[in-house]
């Protein structure tokens, strides 16, 4: 049995939805020693998400960040945290919406994604800054 944790730091990235999947699988070497398991990743950030969704056409990103922004504005008068700015409570909302963590299933030494799909980093802030993520992997080896 592997057990396994990583901390993983990602660059500060503009608002809106970032494809991660090579960059997770570059910081989880031991990745390739598994025959059979489990990665979990949690983002220790409240303003940003992780999703699992379409890795080829960017349109796909443009059209969420599109969503939810007109879904979830800034200027809602209910709102009632606005000190870190009118960017910050709708960040919030669309992290509790989209999750902060997520689990992909690990075959042969890679992760086992659908043919379009690819792990997605949320930023939902306009200056959200760099993120971590703690990853860890379980499963049996090869």
């Amino acid at each position: 049995m592997i057990w396994d944790q990583q901390d993983i730091r990602l660059s500060p990235r503009a608002r809106g939805f970032h494809l991660i999947t090579d960059e997770i699988a570059r910081a989880l070497p031991r990745l390739a020693e598994l025959e059979v398991g489990l990665l979990h990743l949690q983002l220790l950030h409240t303003s940003a998400s992780l999703t699992l969704n379409e890795n080829a056409d960017p349109d796909v990103r443009h059209d969420l960040d599109a969503f939810l922004r007109d879904r979830i504005p800034g200027d809602l008068p209910y709102f009632k945290h606005t000190l870190e700015g009118p960017d910050d409570m709708p960040a919030h909302v669309a992290a509790s919406l989209l999750g902060t963590q997520l689990s992909v299933a690990v075959r042969d030494g890679r992760l086992a994604l659908g043919t379009w799909q690819g792990i997605w980093f949320g930023e939902h802030r306009d200056h959200g800054g760099s993120r971590r993520l703690i990853a860890t992997l379980n499963g049996r080896g090869r």
